[in-house]
This record gives structure tokens, sequence and C-alpha cells, in this order.
């Protein structure tokens, strides 16, 4: 029986109307599914309503929030792509992964995707992103991608944009593919229960579909 596809969620970090950034990882993402045995899925938050991290239940919110985390817990790998706002990501962003449980992001490979005007804050998006990912004791690919505004041409990605980006895909899926778990020591913000589990098991998305 052929192994099932490899499911990856990229998370675009957007809060404004989708634009470059969103084509460039559309675009990417087409590419993977083509090479086959993936299932890839962007996400744009800036076509969602995710409600403020307040420490309501998800299934309480009635907008957007809770589809967006079960996708988080459904990946075997993850894309997280972010404007460059203030140095750092999107409050956007920041505010959907304050949402996710540990447990949907523990031990899952994810690629890093910043984009700003210049090349000035490069290390910003991602410097912090690595912080946020560490709490949650993902598998963080170990170079990221930066794109600015000369890396687009009329909206659309140019040669190394796409190369950097399918570079980071394939990585991602590469770590997915390898199955690298448990990953230790368990992260400080997991609950005795996510502490004490371990094994291989199968991918996550086939953990989820049986679940």
């Amino acid at each position: 029986m052929a192994d099932a596809p490899v499911r990856l969620v990229a998370i675009l970090g957007s809060a404004t109307p989708p634009g470059r950034l969103h084509r460039a990882l559309v675009e990417a993402l087409a590419r993977a599914r083509a090479g086959g045995g993936v299932d890839a899925r962007l996400i744009d938050l800036g076509t969602l309503r995710i409600a403020p991290a307040d420490g309501r239940a998800p299934d309480a919110l009635l907008d957007d929030t809770e589809a967006t985390i079960a996708e988080f817990a459904s990946a075997d790998a993850v894309v997280l792509a972010t404007p460059v706002y203030r140095g750092s990501m999107t409050g956007t962003l920041k505010n959907l992964l304050d949402h996710v449980p540990v447990e949907a992001l523990r031990d899952t490979p994810v690629a890093i995707v910043a984009m700003g005007a210049t090349d000035h804050h490069h290390l910003g998006a991602e410097r912090h992103l690595r912080d946020v990912l560490a709490f949650f004791g993902a598998l963080v690919v170990p170079t990221a991608v930066y794109l600015s505004s000369r890396d687009f041409e009329d909206g659309a990605p140019g040669e190394r944009a796409s190369q950097e980006l399918d570079a980071a895909i394939c990585s991602s899926l590469t770590l997915a593919r390898a199955r690298i778990r448990p990953l230790g020591p368990a992260p400080l913000g997991a609950g005795p229960r996510e502490r004490g589990s371990g094994g291989s098991g199968p991918p996550r998305s086939e953990r989820a579909r049986a679940s």
C-alpha cells in the first residue's frame, strides 16, 4: 500500500488582503504538490476571523479559530510565513500561536518565511519565531527564507524567491518523512501528559484521521 501523502500546512500571518507573499506561497505549494506525495494547503490569516487569545476554549469562539488550530494538529509539516512588522512577526500570527496547544507543534518540522521592504530587519521575525517555536518543542528547519521587495516584479516572485521557498519546503518535508519523534527533552510548556508521551508511530496526519 502506498504511503499516505505528507500533509503540509502553510500559515501566512498577514493582517491585510492577499498580496505578493500570498502569491509566492501559493505557487510554491503548487510545485510541492506537483512533485507527488504531498497534500499542501495555505491558510492566509488575512482572510479569516481569529479571536483574541483570552483563555476561552476554541469551540466557544464561533469563528475560524478552532478550524485553524485543527489544521496545525493534523499537519506533518508546517510553514510559518509573516510580513515583518516593527522588526518582528505580525501580531496576527502571534495571536494565533497563543491559541495553539503545545502538542499541536511538538516535534513538527517547521520552516520559517519572512518578508520585509528591505534587508534591514531580516533576522527580527526569524529570531522571535524561533523563540516561540522552542516553547512548543517544534523541529525548526535550520535556515529560514527572507524575501524583500527586490525579490518580486509586478507582484510575481522572482527566481531567487521561488528557489528559496522550494528549498525550505523541501527541508520540512524531508524532516517530516524522517519521522523524528520524540524529540527530547520535552518543552517546559508541555503538561505532564505531553511530557510523558513518546514513540514514533504513524505520521501526525494519519493519527488525526484515526481520531
